[in-house]
């Protein structure tokens, strides 16, 4: 359960197409980590793009991670781009994919010297991108589990996996396991965890191993980011980018006709406080 003893400094919330997001920069991000460690809290640090959110209206178990989690940034600047047309104060610097937050975060990391635990990927691909920020980043303490492993809360696989992470005691748990496994997992396992910042981090590892190729930085800066995952990988991204933003676009003429309508709830956030 959420410990309700530590409040935490003013951080705006939006609302846009049924979901709450908050405009958070690396920066951002990176002092609620380290206010997290500082207070010895357990945060879920939760993410949304356009999969999500429709996920989100389609799933009451993702509904119900999203509720538990304590602060959710924006992945995506399909996301960015709808709330601004909202009138919504969102803008590029908010929105944080792993792709360009991974190493920042490492860095931050053996600044602070803490240490991070990544759950996920294909047997060896986790290690290897390990070893590749080991070497970018001297100093860096971050220990792997591959993500292909019996996930049922009682099978003794995961109490293994539960078991090596809690052993390790990581300030920051790297959960990748592609939505929406991988938040499944954190919120059928989260009172067994513990961690001071649990973040749902996709393919992050992936990418950095070349398992998975980066996309280009200005196509994500473009907003065409998208297009290149969908090239790479139409089998599998088909549906969620040629068929769910069908939906998405239904929510947002929905919102963008509503009145009255309120864009921003301009109040003090903490993680444990929901509406």
């Amino acid at each position: 359960m959420k410990s309700t003893t530590q409040k935490v400094s003013v951080i705006s919330s939006l609302s846009l197409l049924g979901v709450t997001v908050n405009p958070l920069t690396i920066e951002n991000l990176h002092s609620l980590i380290t206010k997290a460690v500082t207070n010895r809290q357990k945060w879920i640090i939760a993410n949304h793009n356009l999969h999500s959110i429709y996920l989100s209206h389609h799933n009451s178990k993702m509904r119900a991670f999203y509720a538990q989690a304590d602060y959710v940034h924006v992945d995506g600047m399909g996301v960015v781009l709808l709330g601004k047309l909202l009138g919504l104060p969102l803008s590029r610097e908010h929105r944080v994919t792993y792709a360009d937050w991974t190493e920042p975060l490492m860095a931050q990391a053996v600044q602070q010297g803490w240490r991070v635990f990544y759950l996920g990927s294909k047997p060896g691909i986790a290690e290897q991108g390990a070893s590749i920020l080991r070497k970018r980043f001297p100093g860096l303490q971050i220990a792997t589990a591959h993500g292909y492993f019996n996930t049922r809360p009682h099978s003794q696989e995961n109490q293994a996996i539960l078991e090596m992470i809690n052993t390790y005691q990581p300030h920051i748990l790297m959960v990748g396991m592609s939505m929406p496994r991988q938040e499944y997992w954190v919120l059928d396992n989260l009172e067994q965890l513990s961690a001071n910042a649990i973040l749902t981090a996709g393919a992050a590892i992936d990418y950095v191993a070349g398992a998975v190729p980066t996309p280009p930085r200005w196509a994500g800066r473009l907003g065409l980011e998208w297009l290149f995952r969908l090239l790479i990988e139409p089998k599998r991204l088909w549906r969620r980018y040629l068929v769910e933003p069908w939906f998405i676009l239904r929510l947002f003429l929905a919102e963008l006709l509503k009145q009255p309508r309120l864009n921003t709830y301009d109040r003090a956030y903490t993680p444990h406080e929901k509406s």
